[in-house]
């Protein structure tokens, strides 16, 4: 059995906390994820699925609750604490990369993510073959552009180079916001596919939003179902393999 790697219990974040007109945005949610899950996420806008994905990255504080990584209580951890254990893609392409920098030196800094920072030779070199054979596994020429600056690649060759920056050091938990929702259908699915053979090669431990159901019941081993800052579903791979989109958009009226 897995174990647990990241646990959320009891979870509250409010909202609009200045005026008569509180609301939770997470209310007393409670989730665990183990070691090796991929987990999608949906839910309709309000629902809480970017929220969720800050207040684990700790981009936001929590009002009540308690935050566990391997068993460690991190509840007051700050944002940049998280980064030496997780890593994020966002749905912008734009974001998380450098577009004055090229694509071996945007992978080169992401390879010293949440380590202190000196005045050492770059090691550029030596890393080339690793980064080339990562750029390959995209299937969208990204390894043809490795001395490209960032700002010249289309938007899916960026946010490819985004997804590979932020698994270069295996993260324990990899976080993705909607990663494919600014890119055509053809690179989505080209992006997806990819998403799914590295994170199953190199057994990271992984959750993903989406707003396409399909999606949702064809990538991963669970799916989680929020509403009104619940969780009110959580499939495991059996229980996913029996449902339809008509299923899930039952949970939704």
């Amino acid at each position: 059995m897995n174990k647990p790697i990241f646990e959320l219990k009891n979870v509250t974040v409010l909202g609009n906390k200045n005026s008569s007109n509180v609301t939770k945005i997470l209310n007393n949610l409670s989730l665990t994820i183990n070691d090796g899950d991929f987990i999608t996420v949906i839910g309709t806008n309000g629902a809480g699925k970017s929220t969720l994905l800050n207040v684990i990255s700790g981009a936001l504080a929590i009002d009540d609750g308690i935050i566990l990584h391997n068993g460690r209580d991190i509840t007051n951890l700050s944002e940049e604490e998280h980064t030496k254990f997780l890593s994020r893609v966002f749905q912008d392409p734009q974001l998380g990369t450098a577009p004055r920098m090229t694509v071996a030196e945007n992978m080169l800094l992401a390879l010293k993510r949440g380590e202190r920072r000196f005045l050492v030779p770059r090691k550029l070199k030596q890393n080339r073959e690793r980064f080339l054979k990562l750029a390959k596994m995209m299937h969208n020429g990204l390894e043809d552009r490795m001395d490209t600056f960032t700002g010249n690649l289309s938007g899916g060759q960026r946010q490819a180079l985004s997804f590979l920056m932020a698994i270069l050091k295996k993260p324990d938990i990899l976080l993705l916001d909607e990663h494919t929702a600014a890119l055509d259908p053809h690179t989505s699915q080209s992006l997806l596919n990819a998403t799914r053979e590295i994170i199953s090669q190199d057994k990271i431990t992984a959750l993903m939003i989406t707003h396409h159901l399909e999606d949702a019941l064809n990538y991963g081993n669970r799916l989680l179902v929020l509403k009104q800052g619940k969780i009110i579903a959580d499939l495991d791979h059996n229980a996913k393999i029996k449902l339809t989109t008509d299923d899930l958009y039952r949970y939704f009226e």
